[in-house]
């Protein structure tokens, strides 16, 4: 039975994907939920004793759990289409370890780990084998986005830093003679409002631009960086404002190299 505080966390496995689990027990336990552990099997892993030992290995790491509830399921299929279905079944927050943007077919890397973000119903973090243990979430860096609509992922900022007691960095790149546009000051307004209607704690951040690139995730994630964020909060859909690059700059956020677990929504 799903909690209504149920983590899901999909595993591949793998030692990396056990950060993921560790994650998903630190986010449950503070949220007062469960864990639901998934693997979706492929046929290559039915093939000679119907799965007998992905059962077992999953299994493992549902017994590494100990402070909260903990379920393990194993399903057929795609990974991407399995893991999107079960993430309509009344979980709060999908947690997910990625290899980066190296590994093998049902890790979740590069393009695919945005893939799934984007599929999938509910909000999700994104965690790295480097990310750190015992993350406390004290700052979470908020970019300010220019989509018509971010209220799924203030809604998600506000449940983490709710839980957390975060305090939410409200990050906007100003570049060299180039103003910031109707949207991205209206979304401004609205992250500042509604995290002040939450009580949550928050500072508007405008940090000049050191170049005349038009990417954002590097600056992004140097200030994450620099500021010890315990996240950074992200639209998983791209933007009209910079859609032709977007994609690439997200999946670069999500594949960050200092190992900054990521929250995404859409």
């Amino acid at each position: 039975m799903v909690t209504m505080n149920n983590v899901l966390c999909p595993s591949d496995l793998s030692e990396t994907s056990m950060v993921g689990v560790a994650y998903a027990e630190h986010l449950a336990q503070r949220f007062g939920g469960a864990v639901t552990l998934l693997h979706v099997m492929d046929r290559h892993e039915r093939r000679d004793d119907g799965g007998a030992l992905v059962k077992e290995e999953l299994e493992e790491q549902r017994s590494s759990i100990s402070k909260v509830a903990a379920t393990a399921h194993v399903r057929p299929g795609e990974f991407m289409e399995g893991i999107a279905e079960e993430s309509r079944n009344g979980h709060v927050l999908m947690v997910c370890a990625t290899h980066g943007i190296r590994g093998l077919r049902q890790s979740l890397f590069g393009p695919d780990i945005i893939k799934l973000v984007r599929k999938v119903d509910i909000p999700s973090l994104v965690v790295h084998k480097n990310s750190p243990a015992n993350n406390g979430f004290g700052t979470i860096v908020l970019p300010v986005a220019g989509h018509p609509d971010i209220s799924r992922l203030l809604d998600a900022v506000c449940l983490l830093a709710g839980k957390f007691g975060s305090t939410v960095h409200i990050y906007q790149l100003e570049r060299p003679g180039e103003k910031a546009s109707p949207e991205l000051e209206r979304n401004k307004r609205l992250m500042m409002e509604r995290l002040r209607t939450e009580g949550i704690a928050h500072q508007v951040v405008e940090e000049p631009s050191q170049g005349f690139s038009v990417g954002f995730s590097q600056p992004t994630i140097a200030y994450a960086q620099k500021s010890g964020a315990g996240c950074i909060a992200i639209m998983a859909n791209a933007s009209e404002e910079y859609r032709y690059i977007a994609d690439a700059e997200k999946e670069r956020l999500l594949t960050n190299e200092p190992g900054i677990p990521v929250l995404c929504a859409h």
